[in-house]
């Protein structure tokens, strides 16, 4: 099922399963316990992410391609970083360069997003496919500057700027995409294709990810596993290609649909 999460034209905010033909077939429930089909359609005023994150962890060096561009070698188990919830942001929205903290090297990168649907800890990778409730699209957008030259060797900083996790469009469950390595993954930059790949390339696959991310640790439901994103991404490009004003930006996904978002300045407000 896609599942969609979305203001109607009263101001109300809902899940939905987009239908074949294009209809939103209104659900009711809780996300987690179970949405169920009421058998009415419902109008979009507009498209949300398709849920809120409870926590967001990103993975790093994850395509062997992508590490090779890097110049990094391999790593020997997943690089966790971590994004906060003001990363997130919804479909057809902006992704905002940082100008108060400024950046002038923001990056795109097509990923993955792994959603857990109940809590685990210590899963083995046998299980692991049971804790998850469905995978979406996701652009882990990175300030590479920050990331790799100011951030004091962490890389969240870089991470962590608001609108710089981009979901969506729908949520789809595991009963339509029974592996999760076995997808073609793509980001378009103003109509131009710039990665091009597959799942099938990670490093550790989603399994090994949720064993490994679950060791002494309780997921919880919501947690968004950001599984890596494969070569092709700006930093890499001669001479870079960082994402500017006026960039719409794609992520593609097999099964799932395609994430645009529109990129602009961040404006020049404080609170």
């Amino acid at each position: 099922m896609k599942i969609a999460r979305f203001i109607d034209t009263a101001g109300s905010t809902c899940f939905g399963a987009q239908q074949p033909d294009g209809s939103m077939l209104l659900l009711e429930g809780d996300l987690y316990a179970g949405l169920k089909p009421t058998g009415k359609t419902a109008a979009v005023r507009k498209l949300l992410a398709p849920f809120v994150p409870t926590t967001i962890l990103g993975v790093g060096l994850n395509y062997k391609r992508h590490a090779e561009e890097s110049g990094m070698k391999a790593p020997e188990q997943p690089v966790l970083f971590v994004k906060g919830l003001n990363t997130l942001q919804n479909p057809g929205d902006a992704i905002q360069i940082p100008t108060a903290l400024a950046s002038t090297e923001v990056d795109y990168e097509c990923e993955l997003a792994v959603v857990i649907g109940k809590a685990c800890k210590n899963v083995t990778r046998e299980r692991a496919l049971d804790y998850v409730l469905g995978y979406t699209c996701a652009n882990d957008v990175s300030a590479r500057d920050w990331q790799l030259k100011r951030g004091g060797g962490q890389w969240c900083r870089g991470k962590f700027f608001d609108t710089f996790c981009p979901l969506g469009p729908y949520l789809v469950t595991t009963d339509d995409i029974p592996n999760p390595n076995a997808l073609i993954i793509r980001t378009v930059l103003n109509g131009a294709v710039m990665q091009d790949w597959n799942t099938n390339d990670m490093i550790f696959d989603v399994p090994a990810l949720i064993e490994f991310l679950s060791g002494s640790t309780t997921l919880l439901p919501g947690t968004v596993i950001l599984t890596g994103t494969p070569h092709g991404v700006g930093m890499a490009a001669k001479p870079p290609r960082w994402l500017r004003p006026g960039d719409t930006v794609t992520i593609e996904i097999e099964k799932i649909g395609a994430l645009t978002n529109f990129v602009e300045l961040e404006p020049k407000v404080s609170h």
